[in-house]
């Protein structure tokens, strides 16, 4: 007994040494894909705020280097600040109830040389330290910053064309298939949610794995697409946020100029949108327990996620499952049984369990590939119309 136990702690030591080692590399691999970000923008629109219920654009510059020192300098290796205030500035973002917006203005917040100077030396700290942090904390800030990659790309996304400078992007590379035409028999079975306590890192609310059984249903098997939504517009529904109506013609707006209406990509909505849709077909949208036990039945084919392009692509140009548009599901976003919340982060998930945020699945082309986890759960509330959040209709 005492040899297995030895053997475990000897493995688990093991992978932690060796997370320690790569996680150096995966933060430089993440900064470089926020530093890119502030790349598309023109000077002046750093203190823009192209989201209402959002902070300007100068709070992210300063927030992603505060979250890790605030985490991995501070709170885990009891390092001494050298700019308290803006360590306070810059730790927490904000997500109010549409209509409750922030009241500052563009000179309110401090000068961005100032802020990169911050930048400079909390990085330069981090990286001197980062092999004596905990890994799980490391772990926490790298996710945070990729998310946060995603945040910036929406924010961005919906600044003026004039605002931002056009960069070549990586294309998204596919052999394309035949749309997969009628509905998906999904037959009754158990749906696995959360993940265990076991070496591989997670957030606080992916944990109390556990089982459901899930009735047989019926789905699309595709998402939703701009051309099947654009029938619901034409007869009164509510119009997404990223399109634009121009010369009686609708069209999209995709990150660096208005297109013409990508008629086979997955539409963006609400969750609210995507339920009224819904409900006009006589249908509903996926429970979380059915977005697994679909990942069961639909093929693994490569999918538009990990920054692969900046617009949705053609359903028939990549997987029917994960990428091309995160997937509302009609879960409210709450705990599973036994949660605990992150001792060093208990306000990751425990602010937004408050029945007016609902779980998505899957990934957007903006999606870092460690996310890709099927225990990984991303939320925002019913009428947020910013993110890249598409859907699939289900049978009642």
């Amino acid at each position: 007994m005492i040899s297995k136990e030895r053997e475990n702690f000897a493995a688990l030591f093991a992978v932690t040494m060796k997370r320690q080692e790569t996680l150096p590399l995966e933060m430089t691999e993440a900064r470089a894909v926020t530093d890119g970000l502030w790349e598309l923008l023109r000077p002046a629109a750093m203190r823009e705020r192209p989201v209402p219920e959002r902070h300007r654009l100068i709070f992210y510059l300063g927030h992603l280097e505060a979250f890790d020192w605030n985490l991995i300098g501070r709170r885990g290796l009891g390092e001494r600040s050298f700019h308290p205030a803006f360590d306070q500035l810059f730790e927490f973002g904000i997500d109010p109830p549409m209509g409750e917006l922030p009241q500052d203005g563009p000179g309110d917040w401090p000068a961005e040389a100032e802020i990169q100077a911050y930048n400079q030396r909390t990085r330069e700290t981090i990286d001197r330290l980062v092999t004596h942090a905990p890994p799980e904390m490391v772990e926490a800030a790298i996710e945070h910053r990729l998310m946060h990659a995603e945040t910036l790309a929406y924010l961005i996304h919906n600044l003026p064309y004039t605002d931002k400078l056009r960069v070549k992007a990586r294309g998204f590379v596919s052999g394309g298939r035949a749309r997969l035409a009628g509905p998906l028999e999904v037959p009754a079975g158990v749906a696995t949610l959360g993940k265990s306590v076991d070496e591989a890192f997670g957030w606080d609310n992916e944990f109390g794995q556990h089982r459901v059984a899930v009735s047989a249903f019926r789905c699309a098997r595709e998402k939703v697409t701009h051309g099947e939504y654009l029938q619901y517009v034409e007869d009164g529904g509510a119009v997404p946020h990223f399109w634009r109506q121009e010369a009686g013609r609708w069209c999209y707006r995709g990150m660096f100029e208005l297109q013409p209406m990508p008629m086979d990509a997955p539409v963006y909505v609400t969750q609210r949108q995507a339920m009224d849709y819904a409900k006009w077909r006589g249908q509903t949208l996926l429970t979380e327990a059915q977005f697994h036990r679909l990942a069961d039945d639909l093929p693994q084919l490569p999918g538009n996620y990990d920054f692969a392009t900046w617009d949705p692509v053609a359903v028939s140009s990549t997987g029917p499952l994960i990428g091309n548009g995160w997937e509302w599901t009609r879960t409210p976003f709450a705990p599973f049984a036994g949660f605990a919340p992150l001792p060093f982060y208990p306000t990751y998930s425990a602010d937004f369990f408050d029945g007016e945020h609902y779980v998505l699945k899957g990934a957007s082309p903006r999606t870092a590939k460690r996310f890709l986890r099927p225990s990984f759960r991303n939320w925002f509330r019913a009428d947020y119309p910013y993110a890249y959040a598409s859907f699939r209709v289900v049978e009642k």
